[in-house]
């Protein structure tokens, strides 16, 4: 088995590690980010870990009721100046915790003064040195090139700060959520279609909304870096303002439609694209969005929307493992990619 086979299957234990060893460190930075001086967050990330924080843009948003906003690292490094960070307290997310780029922010946001965080695998990493309080992953060592444990685990810290925050019933629903991934690996490992008829398709379109924005950037991610392909993502407002032009017959799209509030503007979508040939792929629990799709993704039911971007992209982790399989990729090292990329 595959370095990539593995850890996708470690990623229920990974979870719950994180969820048990890191509730105290959340519980601090909840309060961090709820002091009065806080009017917004500011995150700096790249890769697997910009979806992530795009989920953390609605849960932290939604949480603590501030704007949550990406920082252009740019204006840090190659530019040399970066903007007033008043009232800023700013994140960095960095499986390695090694981009000079993301650590940079964090520095400055330092030296003005401004409250940082660091959501990262590595403990003894530049980023987490820089930081005044850390979220360690807990994902243990993942080997394959494609994240997809330190993605999980870095969703899981999101939802983390989330149920410290809520002081509700979140955490009760987070607490569930390892025993979940055991059920929908098992479900997309043994029952997930045949993607043959894919084998030889040049590129797809990934859609999703709400908290399963940051879901369609990571399928369409895994995909493009495990098999080459040309993929992107986009919701179906943006989809529906240009891009859908470049749908053709028989072009791909992934509906990442789970059952909430934002399901019905995906599922708005599906008319317009089948009227223009594509096939669609549907990662979903609601039958009626399986139903209307030529290939099922099902996913476990009765998981609380804002916890589903864990159980949904799973399916789109194994789709793109098994479309590079067809490919005769190989897998744990997809061609010029490394497992550490230093970005300035």
């Amino acid at each position: 088995m595959s370095w990539l086979e593995d850890e996708l299957q470690e990623q229920p234990a990974a979870l719950a590690r994180l969820i048990e060893r890191q509730a105290d460190a959340a519980r601090r930075i909840a309060q961090l980010l709820a002091r009065d001086d806080v009017n917004y967050v500011l995150i700096a990330s790249r890769g697997s870990s910009s979806n992530a924080a795009r989920y953390a843009q609605y849960l932290l948003g939604r949480a603590h009721r501030v704007p949550v906003m990406f920082a252009t690292p740019s204006l840090y490094t190659i530019y040399e100046q970066p903007p007033r960070l008043d009232g800023a307290a700013v994140i960095g997310i960095s499986q390695s915790g090694a981009s000079p780029d993301v650590s940079a922010v964090l520095i400055e946001a330092r030296r003005q003064g401004r409250p940082t965080i660091a959501i990262t695998n590595n403990l003894v990493s530049p980023l987490a040195h820089t930081a005044d309080e850390v979220l360690v992953l807990e994902a243990g060592e993942e080997r394959a090139v494609a994240a997809t444990k330190t993605y999980m685990n870095s969703l899981g810290a999101v939802s983390l700060l989330f149920a410290a925050a809520d002081g509700g019933a979140a955490a009760a629903e987070l607490a569930t959520m390892p025993d979940t991934l055991e059920r929908q690996i098992a479900l997309t490992l043994e029952s997930g279609p045949s993607l043959d008829e894919y084998r030889d398709v040049v590129g797809a379109t990934v859609v999703g909304r709400g908290v399963n924005y940051g879901t369609a950037f990571e399928v369409a991610l895994k995909i493009r870096e495990l098999s080459g392909l040309v993929v992107e993502a986009y919701s179906p407002a943006d989809l529906m303002h240009g891009p859908i032009a470049a749908i053709r017959p028989d072009w791909p799209v992934v509906l990442v439609a789970p059952n909430g509030p934002a399901r019905p503007s995906v599922e708005e979508i599906v008319l317009p694209l089948r009227e223009r040939g594509a096939r669609l792929l549907a990662i979903s629990d609601v039958a009626a969005v399986l139903r209307r799709a030529k290939t099922k993704l099902p996913l476990v039911s009765h998981v609380p929307e804002w916890l589903s971007p864990l159980t949904a992209v799973i399916p789109g982790q194994v789709t793109a493992m098994r479309l590079a399989q067809l490919r005769g990729l190989d897998i744990d090292a997809p061609a010029g990619l490394h497992k550490i990329t230093l970005t300035r």
